[in-house]
C-alpha cells in the first residue's frame, strides 16, 4: 500500500464521521490545496517554539501531513470515478445514435412485415412506446425476442435476420454503457468522502494559518507562509480586473 492509501485507511473513520452540515467542498483545485497545506506544514517547522507558545497543538501540526495523504487518496478515488464516467459518456454519445437507428429500422420493418397480424402489431406498438434511453435499450431486446419468435414475415420482406442478434447485443452493450455513464449512489458516496477528507484537512490548516498569522502579525516575512498563495493570486487578479472596469467606466 502507498503512504496515501495507508493514511486514507487510518483516517477514514474520522473523515466519514464529519456531519453533512459541516462538510466544506473544495474552493480551489484539490491538488493545489493539498500542496499548499503541506507547504504550510513545512514552513511551520521553523516556528514550532512560537506556535507552541501561542497554544497551537503539536499533535495537530504533525497530523497535517497524514491528512494531506488521506485527502490525496480520496481525491484520486474520486478522480478515477469521474474519469470512468467521462469515458463512458463519450462512448455513449458516439454509439447511441446507431442504437437508436437500429431500433427505428427494426420497428419500421416490423410494422410493415406484421401488418394485419393483430397480435404481433400490438406487440410492436407496445415496444414502440416511450422515447427515453432506457426505453431504447429495452426496445432493442424486445425487438430481438419478437423477431426471433416470428421470423417468417420478416424474411418475406427482405429483412436481415442477423440484425435481431445485433439488436440483442446492442441492448446489452448500451445498458452497460448507460450504467457506466450515469452518476449513481456510489459516485455520490466517493465524492462525499472526498469532500469530508478536504474538510478534515482544512480544519487543521485553517487553525495553523490563524495561529501563524496571529503570532507573526508584525513579521510579514514569516506571516506570508501562513497565507494561501492561490487565494492571494486570485484576489490580486480580481482587484486588477475591478480596477480596469472602474477606469473604463470613468
Amino acid at each position: 500500500m502507498t503512504a496515501q492509501s495507508i493514511a486514507y485507511e487510518q483516517k477514514l473513520p474520522q473523515i466519514t464521521a464529519i456531519p453533512k452540515e459541516d462538510i466544506k467542498p473544495p474552493q480551489m483545485p484539490m491538488n493545489t490545496y493539498i500542496h499548499e497545506a503541506y507547504t504550510n506544514y513545512k514552513w511551520a517547522q521553523k516556528d514550532i517554539a512560537f506556535l507552541k507558545k501561542a497554544g497551537f497543538s503539536m499533535e495537530l501540526l504533525e497530523d497535517i501531513p497524514i491528512r494531506c495523504d488521506a485527502a490525496s487518496e480520496a481525491q484520486s478515488l474520486w478522480q478515477n470515478v469521474m474519469t470512468g464516467r467521462r469515458e463512458a459518456q463519450a462512448i455513449w454519445h458516439e454509439e447511441s445514435p446507431d442504437a437508436y437507428a437500429l431500433r427505428d429500422e427494426c420497428l419500421h420493418t416490423m410494422r410493415y412485415a406484421y401488418h394485419g397480424i393483430i397480435e404481433l402489431i400490438t406487440r410492436v406498438n407496445a415496444i414502440a412506446e416511450g422515447s427515453s434511453d432506457a426505453d431504447m435499450i429495452q426496445d432493442l431486446n424486445d425487438i430481438s425476442i419478437l423477431g426471433k419468435e416470428n421470423p417468417e414475415p420478416l424474411e418475406k420482406v427482405g429483412f436481415d435476420l442477423e440484425k435481431l442478434e445485433l439488436a440483442a447485443q446492442m441492448s446489452k452493450k448500451m445498458h452497460e454503457l448507460k450504467s457506466a455513464a450515469t452518476v449513481d449512489q456510489y459516485d455520490k458516496d466517493v465524492k462525499r468522502i472526498r469532500d469530508q477528507a478536504y474538510t478534515h484537512l482544512k480544519d487543521a490548516v485553517d487553525a495553523l494559518r490563524r495561529c501563524g498569522q496571529f503570532v507573526f502579525w508584525k513579521d510579514e516575512d514569516r506571516r506570508k507562509g501562513y497565507i494561501s498563495q492561490y487565494n492571494r493570486r486570485h484576489a490580486s487578479a480580481a482587484n486588477k480586473s475591478d480596477a480596469v472596469e472602474q477606469e473604463e467606466a470613468i
